[in-house]
């Protein structure tokens, strides 16, 4: 049973905006990790955070600790992370003690039944660093019932911060996303570190526009997909795209009366990276930003060219810097 008081007090006094977060992360109780949830809310607002959710492997049994964390400029979002036989994901937004069971695989067709009781509960399904190289991490569900996919995962034991499993995980949620828009549901991107060790959390994170620094709001706006991506706080990224007088930004819907479109990418923390612009095509238009400074990076098209448009700004060395979610076209 959860402990008394173990749910999290509710963020107060702020309003519609940008916040930035990480939404897996683990303490000593999880296999491979050392830290104690005190340092990792430390290390989350040293890292420019103010939210994070706790996702213990298989445990809910720190929801308590975590939860005395949280106060008024950093909020705690209880959850697990389900590892299960043939993949794993992350169930956000549970209540206090809730375990959800991740004792099966894809061939028991059991993992329906637990993302309905996630759902039910008001809670987010995540698929898991989907092409992750180890056994068991490696993604074997459909993503049909999962609420969105992390294709940014942290850096591990590795000094690379961009790798090979996260650019397949990019490249097949890509691949899916301009049929999933034509259907008229899209399933949208988060990015996380997975964070087990010092200095892991934040490396990367998902910056979301919420109504609040609520977990229903944060929540709901994952779940829209009004967010990007970001591989530190030094990274800062204002993505819309207009037509006429209407505009639109990330994980909102466009009109453009038939007319022409500009999509417009303002960059700051990226010195000599690259922009592109990312359509059912493909790439489609890329821009080099400046060796200083903020970089505006713009690209005019129409909607009979694509349904969405996202982009990806990468480091001079090709790692990732921050991606967006699409601003989807009529």
């Amino acid at each position: 049973m959860p402990e008394p008081g173990s749910q999290p007090p509710p963020v107060g006094g702020l309003g519609r905006g940008w916040y930035r977060g990480d939404c897996h992360v683990h303490s000593a109780v999880s296999n491979g990790a050392e830290l104690t949830p005190e340092r990792l809310v430390a290390d989350a607002r040293a890292a420019g955070l103010v939210f994070l959710a706790a996702t213990e492997h298989n445990t809910v049994e720190t929801h308590a600790a975590w939860a005395r964390q949280a106060d008024d400029e950093l909020l705690v979002i209880l959850g697990q992370e389900v590892t299960t036989l043939t993949g794993h994901w992350l169930a956000l937004g549970i209540p206090p003690g809730r375990v959800v069971d991740g004792r099966y695989g894809v061939r028991d067709d059991l993992i329906g039944r637990q993302l309905d009781e996630v759902h039910r509960a008001g809670g987010l399904c995540v698929a898991a660093h989907p092409h992750a190289p180890y056994p068991s991490g490696t993604f074997m569900y459909p993503y049909r019932g999962f609420d969105v996919v992390e294709v940014w995962n942290g850096q591990w034991s590795s000094d690379v911060p961009w790798q090979a499993d996260n650019e397949a995980a990019l490249a097949e949620w890509g691949r899916g996303l301009a049929a999933d828009i034509h259907r008229g549901r899209w399933r949208p991107a988060v990015g996380n570190s997975d964070a087990h060790l010092a200095g892991q959390i934040g490396t990367p994170h998902t910056v979301v526009l919420a109504d609040g620094l609520r977990a229903d709001a944060i929540l709901a706006g994952i779940r829209a997909g009004r967010s990007w991506i970001a591989g530190s706080a030094a990274v800062e990224l204002s993505f819309t795209v207009s037509a006429g007088e209407r505009r639109a930004g990330i994980g909102e819907l466009l009109e453009t009366g038939g007319e022409a479109a500009v999509a417009r990418a303002d960059v700051r923390g990226v010195p000599s990276g690259t922009v592109s612009f990312r359509t059912e095509r493909g790439e489609a238009h890329r821009v080099s930003l400046p060796d200083a400074g903020p970089g505006v990076a713009q690209w005019q098209f129409s909607a009979a060219e694509s349904a969405f448009v996202r982009i990806e700004v990468r480091h001079r060395e090709g790692h990732m810097a921050a991606l967006s979610n699409p601003v989807v076209l009529a």
